[in-house]
């Protein structure tokens, strides 16, 4: 790589973070730590970079001790890990001081063995952080490598209230509010449900282009070609019956039958990688069943869309799935995926989280439906043979009440209140 070459591909990209408006994401970071910030594609990986660097700017810290480089910048397509050393070396040149520069390096899982410069200088003391949007980050291997020096952590689309300030409504909706105050926030919710909410979408008229040029980006480079895939109608054929399947359990062995059934010969290792590489990518989390024993833990998991948008642009009526799927995406957002469950066993409870003894059912509507009402109340009454004294949320569109079911105290509150409740 051309040292003055890229010398003027770090000027430029200054301009980047200098320039753009922002939004503060509810994340909590520690002044004195190295993050590994991960997610999906668009999601606001790079805008926590520009959070920080402002934050340093706020601080004292002269833009000239600050280096951030985006990998994704076509200019650099040549670049290797031989020649990331030249970043620090033009680093140090252009802050002309003995301090040592703060390094923000994007999407760096571009470079083939970056691992290594990256501990190197870490083990410098050099302040560094990083994005990526490949969970191969995560693989032990790398996180070996890394040797604990970072602290990993998943950025999400926006939260429901990082939604609303983003659209600027920032009255404290959970208060007595008017009735036109609540019909606003149901709007909001709304479209956030259906749209979803990668950041920049807030500003985009035309969200369904938007979002679909999201999941070409993650579908084609992601997934199809860094995985070097040549069948690609079974991905899709996967990713849809996926999204079909959301809300409920789907083992290897089903779909590899319903692709044998749609005349494809493909081996459910070959299924298990496909699957593999649409959660490396992040388009897709699992949820695993807290009552099965381990191997059905693994292998027949709930799968779920990163965001609600993209969920939609595989199916046509879904506002059932999109609500299970928002709920699910915000909870793994507040206790993390190893720490939120379903629990099927002679009972079917959408979500279970042991760290609070919470128990979760999601339905549209509950109160005026007689059967679904007593479907979804009498599943905590049967959670309580297996589980005692579990706090029961039923979460609906927009309904809200207090049930008691056979001594089982139930709060049912709307999706919207719930989000923001937190």
């Amino acid at each position: 790589m051309n040292r003055d070459t890229l010398k003027q591909i770090m000027i430029d990209q200054k301009d980047i973070y200098l320039n753009n408006p922002l939004i503060t994401r509810q994340y909590f970071l520690e002044a004195n730590v190295n993050y590994c910030f991960v997610g999906i594609r668009r999601t606001g990986k790079s805008y926590m970079m520009y959070q920080q660097i402002k934050q340093l700017e706020a601080d004292g810290i002269p833009l000239s001790q600050i280096i951030y480089v985006n990998f994704e910048d076509e200019r650099l397509l040549e670049m290797t890990a031989e020649d990331l050393n030249l970043i620090l070396e033009i680093g140090l040149e252009i802050s002309e001081t003995d301090i040592k520069p703060y390094l923000f390096l994007d999407e760096i899982q571009n470079i083939n063995g970056w691992e290594k410069f990256v501990r190197r200088i870490a083990d410098m003391k050099y302040r560094i952080n990083i994005t990526g949007s490949n969970s191969k980050m995560l693989s032990s291997e790398i996180a070996s490598t890394l040797g604990g020096r970072f602290v990993i952590m998943n950025i999400y689309p926006y939260s429901f209230s990082e939604y609303l300030i983003a659209n600027n409504m920032t009255k404290n909706y959970l208060d007595v509010i008017s009735t036109k105050d609540r019909a606003d926030v149901q709007n909001q919710y709304n479209k956030y449900v259906t749209y979803g909410a990668f950041p920049e979408l807030v500003e985009i008229r035309n969200k369904r282009a938007f979002l679909n040029s999201i999941y070409q980006t993650v579908y084609l480079g992601d997934i199809i070609t860094r995985n070097k895939i040549t069948n690609d109608f079974a991905i899709r054929l996967i990713l849809k019956k996926i999204a079909e399947s959301v809300t409920k359990p789907l083992s290897y062995n089903r779909l590899t039958n319903i692709l044998k059934s749609s005349g494809m010969s493909i081996g459910k290792q070959t299924v298990i990688n496909y699957v593999s590489y649409m959660t490396d990518s992040y388009l897709l989390f699992t949820l695993q069943n807290y009552a099965a024993k381990l191997v059905e833990k693994e292998t027949s998991p709930k799968y779920y869309f990163m965001d609600t948008g993209l969920l939609g642009l595989m199916l046509l009526d879904c506002k059932s799935a999109q609500l299970e799927n928002l709920v699910a995406i915000e909870l793994i957002r507040r206790y993390g995926t190893e720490n939120v469950y379903f629990f099927e066993n002679n009972v079917e409870i959408d979500f279970y989280i042991p760290l609070d003894n919470l128990a979760i059912q999601v339905s549209m509507q509950v109160l005026d439906n007689i059967d679904t009402r007593e479907r979804e109340t009498r599943a905590f009454v049967k959670l309580n043979n297996f589980i005692s004294n579990a706090k029961c949320i039923l979460i609906t569109n927009s309904e809200e009440a207090v049930i008691d079911c056979d001594g089982i105290n139930i709060e049912v509150i709307p999706i919207w209140k719930w989000l923001l409740d937190n």
